[in-house]
């Protein structure tokens, strides 16, 4: 569990749920970490401490993905103060539901700024430190793939977007050696989306395996994109879904 060792890699939305999973599980395999948060700083101070006890070096950094310049000045005290950058996970994001009549300017404009702007402007930023091997993955959603009710419409349409945006990365920066892949994670067990909801076990349903997820599962497919074992995988979209778009 050492293939990345001496690699140090961003995790945006890395203090809690599937990103605190993938900055952990990133770390279990030799990588230096740092995440973004915008509020929780205590968890995010807990993700760094669990890295340093592994022995890595760790860093949070206050970032809004809504905000460009922030996003871009994370990248590069990522690559300042950890010495480069090799991985970048862009996990940040929101989710809001509502019907055409609900969901106005104000939603439309917070929902594409951190699901889509923010991932592009971390890849422009991070392009500059990125060299041969370079490792880029963004976790989309699996509403991407199947919507199965209403009023997921302006979510899908973001996360949707991220797979135009992976495969014209990957075309962009393959001859830079750098991969660009896309993880839609299915229902995944986290606190702000428990199994334990009564509403869950409708959501399980709709999967092959009638099950949640459990968030380091999700890491683990990002871990392997991130290694140098996945060095021929690019512009790819990976359902981590447990068969949802089946």
């Amino acid at each position: 569990m050492n293939e990345l060792h001496g690699k140090v890699a961003l995790v945006t939305g890395g203090s809690r749920g599937i990103g605190a999973a993938i900055a952990r599980a990133l770390a279990a395999r030799g990588a230096d970490v740092a995440i973004t948060y915008v509020t929780g700083a205590d968890r995010a101070a807990e993700v760094v401490c669990d890295i340093k006890e592994r022995g890595r070096r760790a860093i949070a950094i206050e970032a809004d993905a809504a905000d460009p310049a922030a996003v871009a000045a994370a990248v590069d005290e990522t690559a300042e103060l950890l010495g480069r950058l090799d991985i970048l996970v862009n996990n940040a994001g929101y989710f809001a539901a509502g019907a055409l009549c609900e969901l106005g300017a104000d939603e439309f404009d917070r929902m594409v700024a951190v699901n889509v702007r923010g991932p592009y402007t971390a890849v422009r930023a991070a392009q500059r430190h990125l060299g041969d091997g370079g490792r880029i993955i963004s976790i989309g959603s699996q509403i991407a793939e199947r919507a199965p009710f209403p009023g997921l419409a302006l979510y899908a349409l973001t996360k949707t977007a991220l797979a135009g945006l992976t495969r014209g990365l990957a075309r962009e920066l393959g001859p830079k050696g750098i991969t660009v892949n896309l993880v839609h994670p299915g229902p995944t067990d986290t606190d702000a989306n428990r199994a334990d909801r009564p509403e869950s076990a409708g959501m399980a349903a709709l999967t092959a395996l009638g099950r949640y997820a459990e968030a380091g599962e999700i890491a683990d497919v990002v871990a392997f994109l991130a290694s140098p074992g996945a060095g021929y995988v690019t512009g790819a979209t990976v359902n981590a879904d447990g068969g949802w778009a089946a």
